[in-house]
């Protein structure tokens, strides 16, 4: 985590299911002389925030115990809202659980939204689904769409309802014809449907958002410059870092 965070000049760390204390990480991120990262603290335990801003411009505004909603407020700059959350298992929800939650996760992120004034906000985490399932995609739900010029119509209508789109851009990254792993997370079951790779990591944009993010800034990493989160077969190494690849992006603000 350190040399990605070094490697990769990252502004903002965001860890699920860390099981380093904040204080001894914060110790190897700021070990190279000047202390450059702050923790962030919340009250979701699942996710670590660090960043290279004090917490006052990184507040939380909401949270639950899988979801922190940030105020990314820095001066000089346009402020966002930073929502991050690791979302129930397929261990132990089903797919139509899973789509269920995600109208409550969708439904808190429209009301901080409404309490901030604005709509510029990214959606960053564990989702535990893919791209493509319903929760994901569903207009009641996150309502995540694989095109940038569909994202930018800013809404769609469904039953004389109207429903905000995000974009997801990993869409584009699944699958072996793209540059990197083909998804971030490997498993595989006895039984007739397998996608063997699947793409539960993930960071999705409003539409106010686009016009400040490339899509070339987004990487699945496999390596930090020394070691490789990937084993002989190519699979994430879990014995040694994570069964989930890290992801990397960059948004101008």
């Amino acid at each position: 985590m350190t040399r990605l965070a070094l490697l990769h000049q990252i502004d903002i760390l965001i860890l699920v299911e860390c099981p380093i204390r904040p204080n001894d990480l914060l110790n190897l991120l700021n070990s190279n002389g000047e202390p450059a990262y702050f923790f962030s603290p919340g009250q979701c335990e699942r996710v670590n925030i660090y960043s290279k801003f004090s917490d006052k411009y990184i507040r939380p505004i909401y949270e639950t115990d899988r979801l922190t909603i940030r105020h990314l407020d820095l001066p000089a700059r346009s402020d966002v809202l930073l929502a991050v959350t690791h979302f129930p298992s397929k261990r132990d929800w089903s797919d139509e659980s899973q789509e269920q939650e995600c109208v409550f996760l969708a439904d808190n992120i429209k009301k901080a939204e409404e309490n901030i004034g604005h709509s510029r906000t990214i959606l960053v985490g564990d989702l535990n689904m893919n791209p493509f399932e319903a929760g994901v995609v569903s207009a009641r739900g996150l309502h995540a769409v694989m095109s940038k010029t569909i994202a930018k119509r800013i809404d769609r209508v469904v039953q004389q309802r109207r429903y905000p789109f995000f974009y997801n851009p990993m869409w584009s990254m699944l699958g072996d014809a793209t540059i990197g792993p083909p998804g971030t997370y490997f498993y595989q079951r006895s039984e007739h449907v397998a996608y063997f790779w699947h793409m539960f990591d993930q960071v999705l944009l409003r539409p106010e958002l686009l016009g400040r993010f490339r899509n070339e800034d987004l990487q699945i990493l496999e390596s930090d410059g020394t070691a490789k989160f990937l084993s002989r077969k190519g699979y994430p190494n879990k014995r040694e870092y994570s069964d989930h690849l890290p992801i990397f992006f960059k948004l101008e603000i």
